[in-house]
């Protein structure tokens, strides 16, 4: 089984197989969210079923073609700045999925107008990363 456990600000992917357990990865976490103060629980009562995660805010994109995660993953590198000119076929990120390297290229050529995403980051599917003008 995997699990991804943050403490103290750093998120770490362990593999956890019939009493070994093996780092996979480690990374920088995203601010965790403010979590609700704990209700106090009666002795007799039965544990209320987890609540589903409240959905990200959205972000604020700029004018330009959106380059999405095609797949879920970790954002290893960032190749790119605001105001930088890229070409087609440019590489923009490396995400890793599945313990593989993707290079997440520029569609077109013209100006990264908004890097959406860092270095560190778990994105999901079709998750923003780079706009271009």
């Amino acid at each position: 089984m995997k699990y991804k456990v943050t403490l103290n600000g750093k998120t770490y992917e362990v593999e956890v197989e019939h009493g070994k357990a093996v780092l996979l990865d480690e990374y920088e976490a995203l601010a965790p969210a403010q979590a609700a103060p704990a209700a106090p629980v009666a002795a007799a009562a039965a544990p209320a079923p987890a609540a589903a995660p409240a959905p990200a805010a959205p972000v604020n994109l700029a004018a330009g073609e959106t380059v999405t995660a095609p797949m879920p993953g970790n954002i290893i590198r960032v190749d790119v700045a605001q105001g930088d000119t890229v070409k087609a076929g440019q590489i923009l990120v490396i995400l890793e999925a599945m313990k593989m390297e993707n290079e997440i290229v520029a569609p077109k050529d013209g100006t990264v107008a908004q890097v959406v995403t860092s270095k560190g980051s778990v994105v999901d599917t079709g998750a923003p990363l780079v706009v271009i003008a």
